[in-house]
């Protein structure tokens, strides 16, 4: 299970936290421009948007659970159990494998227009990368310099695109089921409340913070999906580069899992936040960190040759970054 959200200072940040009980050697890998991308069912694309994002550890190919392109479109795919649905080739669409889709959405579209677009043609079809790494179940949530967002989901019907005004996706139930939830929390607040309870008696405030009483605090998907959307409607931070990727780390932090509470079923296994990464969308420069590498570290896209036809790969940071000062 994942969450993603955008926070926007004079520039747009996105990007997610990666739970899970596994880790695939997950790294930072960038597509240059000429690199080519060649796709099950559709015609290969030799010239295309340079990509940075981080990937599974899979030679020869960028399969990206989170990116952005060199002009800012971003996005990541989140996991959507039971509810994904892929369909059969259809020769009217454009028939896109979901492990295809990051690429292809970002190679060809530079803004959100843009991918809707493409969007509107495509059929994500149910084939696998490999035999055995079969498909993930998945919908992705997409935003660009603008600072809007949109949502993208697999159903039985059809991809459904959904507007995202309030920036955050997590995994079930679907979008639409997500954002009406919220209703059930339109009395928190960051102010502490008045006593409405009765007017019979004298109830304490004891407590900064008693406005958000009620505010999820588990981890399952539908109260991380609240939660981050109260931390981010009400962050605040100076809006320099390090305040905004701090708080926007902070944010992701606010919905973070630790590795023990929630148990998987195996003896050995719990979900926990792999990794959490941030995109400046309007510089095309990946932030991320690790759960054993606090620390943040920072690759930018339009450091590197951007016209070659080599992919680019950067082991993550796993070891924890510890300064002494004595």
């Amino acid at each position: 299970m994942c969450t993603a959200s955008n926070y926007i200072t004079d520039k747009n940040y996105f990007g997610r936290n990666f739970d899970y009980e596994i880790s695939y050697n997950e790294r930072v890998t960038i597509t240059p421009r000429n690199y080519e991308f060649k796709f099950r069912k559709i015609d290969d694309i030799k010239s295309h948007y340079a990509i940075i994002g981080i990937a599974a550890g899979i030679d020869g190919y960028p399969l990206y659970y989170d990116a952005c392109n060199e002009k800012g479109l971003s996005i990541a795919g989140l996991n959507f159990p039971g509810n994904a649905v892929y369909k059969e080739i259809n020769d009217d669409m454009l028939n896109v494998a979901p492990f295809e889709l990051i690429p292809y959405i970002l190679g060809c579209a530079s803004n959100l227009d843009e991918a809707i677009g493409l969007f509107k043609k495509i059929n994500l079809v149910n084939i696998n990368f490999a035999e055995e790494l079969p498909l993930a179940t998945l919908h992705w949530m997409l935003s660009d310099p603008s600072g809007k967002c949109i949502v993208v989901e697999p159903l039985e019907e059809g991809l459904k695109i959904y507007d995202n005004p309030v920036g955050v996706l997590t995994n079930n139930p679907p979008f639409d089921k997500q954002l009406f939830s919220l209703n059930n929390f339109r009395s928190l607040s960051i102010k502490n409340p008045e006593n409405t309870f009765s007017k019979d008696f004298d109830l304490d405030e004891y407590s900064r913070g008693m406005g958000a009483i009620g505010l999820p605090g588990d981890l399952s998907s539908s109260s991380r999906f609240a939660k981050a959307a109260f931390t981010r409607a009400n962050s605040y931070s100076d809006s320099d580069e390090a305040s905004s990727v701090g708080q926007f780390f902070h944010i992701l932090g606010s919905v973070e899992q630790q590795n023990g509470c929630t148990f998987i079923d195996d003896p050995d296994l719990y979900e926990y936040t792999v990794y959490s990464s941030c995109y400046n969308t309007d510089e095309a420069r990946l932030y991320y960190r690790t759960y054993k590498n606090a620390q943040i570290t920072a690759v930018s896209l339009n450091n590197e040759d951007l016209d070659s036809d080599n992919l680019i790969n950067y082991p993550l940071i796993n070891e924890e970054q510890i300064n002494f000062i004595n």
